[in-house]
């Protein structure tokens, strides 16, 4: 699938990619109404679809990743309480700090290969005040995110997410679910969605990503912590009118391009394994496990391999200033993948 308006192979992120013909279609024909008085059919159905997919009894539709998450942190705890996290998630790392600034939250930083925590790494992080003569904070949340973003797209087992739920369960915390690529990580480890967050108690959904709709994300969880975000969604000034358009989007994603997800992950296979034999190039071929690839850059800094990518039409970000991402998505071709292993190739 191209249906994409340059002839650039545009690897920065799964964000960048635009509505399909299919997409805009059903966005167009959209039946509207005022969300803010809960008149918008549309988006009742996505919500009441991912819900449903995901086995729980409500969802609620925000502009973003990072509010959902938001949202999801100010429904769960309160001003003073602690969060556990990885120490690479894009909760800690890119979302402006909001768990301090708009939920009062402390964070407590966990460890582990790929972006992953582990078990025991979430129980050494779990801080509660009784016992400590009110020096700790409560832990009251614990987040965990799958696909790891920075572990490199990987990919949490089953038993390791059951193991983290019960753990934060047994200590009177509550988890939330960061699936900015949720379904990567359903398509990458043959999981049915209600299966892998069965344990869950709030789940973010990103649809603008490898889903491919241009805007907004979907928190699921309980009625009543539903009814709690959207009371903060609209503190945060989340509530949209007319948002059907939008939602329909996400109901075309839902139905068209999740088990096409395969198709990225594998692309994304070919384009590590061949970067990895170049010798001024290093892959982990172990963490490719969904749709990105990192790639340590061994004799130049990552802004001088960026720059040379650029001039053969390849964009990638740079992670740090060894590392570069590239990340597939529905608007990466076959033809796009060999355009990008030759210009890796004579940009070492």
């Amino acid at each position: 699938m191209r249906d994409y308006p340059s002839d650039r192979v545009d690897l920065r992120s799964d964000t960048v990619t635009q509505p399909t013909p299919g997409m805009s279609e059903a966005m167009a024909n959209a039946i509207l109404g005022d969300d803010v008085l809960g008149d918008d059919s549309t988006v009742a159905e996505l919500q009441k679809r991912l819900a449903a997919m995901l086995g729980k009894e409500a969802a609620l539709f925000v502009p973003s990743g990072t509010m959902s998450n938001t949202v999801a942190i100010n429904s769960q705890t309160r001003h003073g309480d602690e969060i556990v996290a990885h120490r690479k998630s894009h909760i800690y790392l890119y979302e402006a700090g909001a768990y301090a600034a708009l939920a009062g939250c402390s964070i407590a930083l966990v460890d582990g290969d790929w972006g992953q925590m582990t078990p025991e790494g979430v129980q050494n992080a779990i801080r509660k005040s009784a016992g400590s003569d009110s020096h700790y904070p409560d832990c009251r949340l614990v987040c965990v995110e799958n696909t790891s973003n920075g572990g490199g797209g990987s990919i949490y087992d089953q038993e390791t997410l059951d193991a983290i739920c019960e753990i934060a369960h047994i200590n009177d915390c509550r988890v939330h679910l960061d699936g900015a690529r949720m379904f990567n990580a359903v398509v990458g480890s043959n999981t049915d969605p209600d299966r892998m967050v069965r344990d869950f108690d709030t789940i973010s959904v990103c649809l603008s990503k490898g889903l491919g709709a241009p805007v907004g994300s979907v928190l699921v969880g309980d009625t009543h912590i539903i009814q709690e975000a959207h009371r903060s969604r609209k503190r945060l000034g989340g509530g949209m009118r007319q948002s059907g358009m939008l939602a329909a989007a996400g109901l075309y994603a839902l139905d068209n391009n999740i088990e096409r997800l395969s198709e990225d992950h594998s692309r994304a296979r070919i384009l590590a394994e061949a970067i990895e034999k170049m010798p001024n190039f290093s892959v982990d071929l172990d963490a490719v496990q969904s749709n990105m690839v990192y790639v340590n850059c061994l004799e130049s800094d990552s802004n001088q391999i960026m720059g040379r990518l650029s001039q053969r039409g390849v964009d990638v970000l740079d992670e740090s200033e060894s590392i570069v991402r590239a990340v597939v998505h529905l608007h990466i071709t076959d033809e796009d993948i060999e355009r990008a292993i030759g210009a890796f190739d004579e940009s070492q």
